[in-house]
C-alpha cells in the first residue's frame, strides 16, 4: 500500500476531526470526523475559509497567520462554532504548522467538549445502571420467593372457604390477596426485564417506528399532532423487532402522558430520523449510527430527577411506575445502542442511537 493511502486510512478513521489549511487559510482537506462535527461534506468545504467556522474570525485569522509566520503551533480552548455551519457547541483546536507539497501549510485538530462531557455521563450513568441492576435482581429474588408462598396459602384457603358455608366477604377477602400477589409478581418480571430470549432480524427503522406512531396516534385520538421526518437513506438495521417497538412506544407513551398534563396550547410529537457519523457508544466508536428522536413541546422533564429518568422507579407523575425508561434503556442497550436526553421547557428530546453495523 503507498504510504500516501496509509495515511490517508490512518485519518479517516481518527475520533479527532482534522483539517488540512492551506497557506491562504482555505480548507483543502477534512477527514469523516470533521465532516462529522461541521455536519458539511468535504466537497463543500474545500476552499472555504477556515475561519469562517469560528464566531471569532478576526481572532482566529490573526492566530493563523502568525502561526504560519512563526511556524509555532498553538492551542485554543473553548471555542465556540458558529450555527450556520454545525449545532452550536464548544470546540478545542490545535494548529501545527506544516510543510505540504512544498508550501506551507496549517493542521488544524478539532475536539467537541460537549461530546466528552456526554461521554462521561454515559459512562456514570451506565455504571449506576449496572449497581441498580444487581441490587434490583437480588431484592426481585428476595421478593418472589415469599410472594410464591402466600399466593399458594391464598389459594388453598380459598378452596377451602368454597367447601365450607363461609360469607362472600371471606370469598372477596381471598381473592384480593392472591390479585395482589399476582400484581406484585408482574411488577418483579418488570424489573427482572424480558425473560424470552431476543430475536435479531433485519429490519427497515421505519417500518418500526412508523408502527410505534400509529399505536400513538391510535391513543391520543387526535389529540396531539403527529409529525414524521425520515432520511430514507438509513439502512436496515440487525434488532428485535418487538424490544425496538416497546422502548420507542415507552418514550412516545412519556411524551404523550407529558403533554397532556402541561398547558401549551398546541400539542406535538415528531418522529425523526438521522445518521450520524462517528460516534462513542459504550467506549466503543462507531463509524455510523441511526438516530431516532421523539420530541415534545410539552413541560420538559423535572430538574429534579433529570439526572436519574433512566434508574427504575423514578417517574414523573404520580401514578407513573418508573419503569418504562428503564426498560426502554436495557432494550436499547441489548442493541449495542443508547438513549440521550435533553430537555428544557417546550423541547424535549429523547435521541435513541443504534449503530449501523455491516
Amino acid at each position: 500500500m503507498p504510504l500516501e493511502t496509509q495515511y490517508q486510512t490512518l485519518l479517516d478513521n481518527l475520533n479527532t476531526s482534522v483539517l488540512l489549511v492551506d497557506e491562504w487559510l482555505a480548507i483543502s482537506y477534512a477527514n469523516p470526523a470533521a465532516e462529522a462535527l461541521l455536519k458539511i461534506g468535504l466537497v463543500k468545504l474545500r476552499g472555504t475559509q477556515v475561519c469562517a467556522l469560528f464566531t471569532d474570525v478576526v481572532g482566529s485569522q490573526r492566530a493563523m497567520r502568525a502561526s504560519l509566520k512563526t511556524n509555532q503551533a498553538f492551542t485554543k480552548r473553548h471555542e465556540p462554532i458558529l450555527p450556520q455551519t454545525a449545532e452550536s457547541c464548544l470546540i478545542d483546536y490545535s494548529v501545527t504548522p506544516v510543510q505540504h507539497d512544498g508550501k506551507l501549510a496549517l493542521i488544524v485538530e478539532m475536539q467537541a467538549i460537549d461530546r466528552f462531557v456526554q461521554i462521561n455521563r454515559e459512562a456514570a450513568l451506565t455504571s449506576l445502571q449496572d449497581s441498580s441492576k444487581s441490587l434490583i435482581r437480588g431484592l426481585a429474588h428476595e421478593i418472589k420467593n415469599p410472594l410464591g408462598g402466600i399466593r399458594g396459602a391464598a389459594q388453598l384457603l380459598h378452596q377451602a372457604l368454597q367447601d365450607g358455608e363461609v360469607d362472600d366477604e371471606s370469598h372477596e377477602v381471598c381473592q384480593i390477596i392472591v390479585t395482589e400477589v399476582d400484581r406484585l409478581r408482574n411488577l418483579v418480571d418488570r424489573l427482572l426485564g424480558p425473560n424470552q430470549l431476543p430475536v435479531v432480524e433485519r429490519l427497515n427503522v421505519h417500518e418500526v417506528v412508523d408502527y410505534v406512531a400509529a399505536l400513538v396516534e391510535a391513543e391520543t385520538q387526535g389529540s396531539i399532532a403527529l409529525t414524521r421526518d425520515y432520511d430514507p437513506s438509513i439502512p436496515d438495521i440487525q434488532g428485535d423487532r418487538e424490544q425496538l417497538i416497546q422502548a420507542l412506544l415507552n418514550i412516545a407513551r412519556n411524551a404523550m402522558q407529558a403533554l397532556q398534563r402541561g398547558s401549551q396550547l398546541h400539542s406535538e410529537i415528531r418522529f425523526k430520523t438521522r445518521i450520524q457519523q462517528s460516534l462513542t457508544i459504550g467506549g466503543l466508536r462507531c463509524r455510523m449510527v441511526c438516530r431516532i428522536d421523539i420530541l415534545d413541546n410539552g413541560p420538559g422533564v423535572e430538574s429534579a430527577i433529570k439526572e436519574g429518568i433512566f434508574l427504575p422507579m423514578i417517574s414523573g407523575h404520580v401514578e407513573g411506575t418508573g419503569l418504562g425508561l428503564t426498560i426502554a434503556q436495557t432494550a436499547i442497550n441489548f442493541h449495542d445502542g443508547m438513549i440521550d436526553c435533553k430537555s428544557i421547557p417546550g423541547d424535549t428530546c429523547f435521541s435513541i442511537y443504534l449503530p449501523i453495523k455491516a
